[in-house]
């Protein structure tokens, strides 16, 4: 139920971990790979800070050709929300002048458990960014996401153990006419993740986001309810890949599928980290695999009674 990895590969660029100031290592070609840039998030006094790291950053590298940046940790990530971050690569937009993509939050659970990062509001980064194709967020806690018009922006990504219904309407609501892929990890109740099948009313409605192609409705304590509003969702017909993973669904919310819109159109059906039987299993595969859609139903689960009487199930990442 945590994040246990940083990410390997972003906007397609290999991640290099620009190194500590005693490590002499050898840079590679600014535009090659994906920088990271990260700090302790439990910092001691000899430790450098992420705003430190950054200024080194600028001086040593050709920002110039930097295509992706993922932002790693910074000090007291638990505590201190991502505001500074942002306002620092905002200031700095002048000289990423080839900048295409952005990822705030890489931090495992042993840095900061996802729902503790304290984030922001990160859409005046993607407007001092037109020329963003693709963004990514890790951490709900003061996630903040109001409405916005961004033409270019192609992938957005935002991984949380609890998405705010708020969020989520500022996300569904906003103008994204080149978003191709949209990923939404809701969440539970438990961690601020209070959003409903209502608030994704624009998204399902197909009225937003007239390239989307690829839609995960993640992680979710509602996955059955999401699986139904997709089954009946007008978009349904022009999304590609479908990613339903990683949440609660069970046999009512793939039931909905099997009886909802066809699905044969579909190149991928991800529904791995579920909670189905193996006759719902069987029918799936029976009903979409003969008509070339790959169907992930890895990672099964089972659910867990407790003894007080009452069965739980669990998203994949909460805490």
């Amino acid at each position: 139920m945590t994040v246990g990895h940083y990410i390997e590969e972003f906007h397609g660029l290999p991640v290099f971990h620009f190194p500590d100031t005693d490590t002499r290592i050898e840079l590679p070609d600014a535009a090659a790979v994906a920088w990271r840039l990260s700090s302790p998030t439990y910092c001691e006094g000899d430790d450098e800070q992420w705003g430190a790291q950054f200024e080194r950053f600028l001086t040593s590298v050709d920002a110039g050709r930097v295509r992706a940046l993922v932002v790693g940790g910074w000090d007291e990530a638990y505590e201190t929300s991502s505001a500074d971050i942002v306002t620092a690569l905002i200031a700095a937009n002048n000289r990423f002048t080839a900048l295409e993509a952005v990822f705030l939050g890489d931090m495992a659970g042993e840095d900061c458990e996802i729902s503790w990062i304290v984030q922001s509001d990160v859409t005046p980064l993607l407007a001092a960014y037109p020329a963003l194709r693709e963004f990514g967020v890790r951490g709900g806690t003061d996630l903040a996401f109001p409405s916005i018009r961004h033409n270019g922006l192609e992938s957005l990504i935002v991984e949380t153990g609890g998405l705010g219904a708020e969020v989520v309407r500022g996300i569904v609501g906003s103008d994204l006419p080149a978003l191709e892929n949209l990923e939404l990890w809701l969440g539970t109740d438990q961690y601020g993740g209070d959003s409903t099948a209502d608030d994704l009313a624009p998204l399902l409605s197909g009225s937003a986001f007239p390239a989307l192609r690829s839609l995960g409705l993640c992680n979710s304590v509602i996955q059955d309810a999401v699986a139904a509003a997709v089954a009946g969702a007008p978009v349904l017909a022009r999304i590609e890949r479908l990613n339903l993973s990683m949440g609660v669904l069970t046999d009512e919310g793939a039931a909905a599928l099997l009886d909802g819109q066809p699905l044969t159109h579909l190149t991928h059906l991800d529904l791995s980290h579920h909670y189905l039987s193996e006759a719902v299993q069987k029918r799936l595969l029976a009903a979409l695999a003969p008509h070339g859609v790959t169907v992930d139903l890895d990672d099964a689960q089972e659910p867990e009674d407790e003894g007080d009487g009452e069965v739980y199930r669990y998203v994949a990442v909460a805490e």
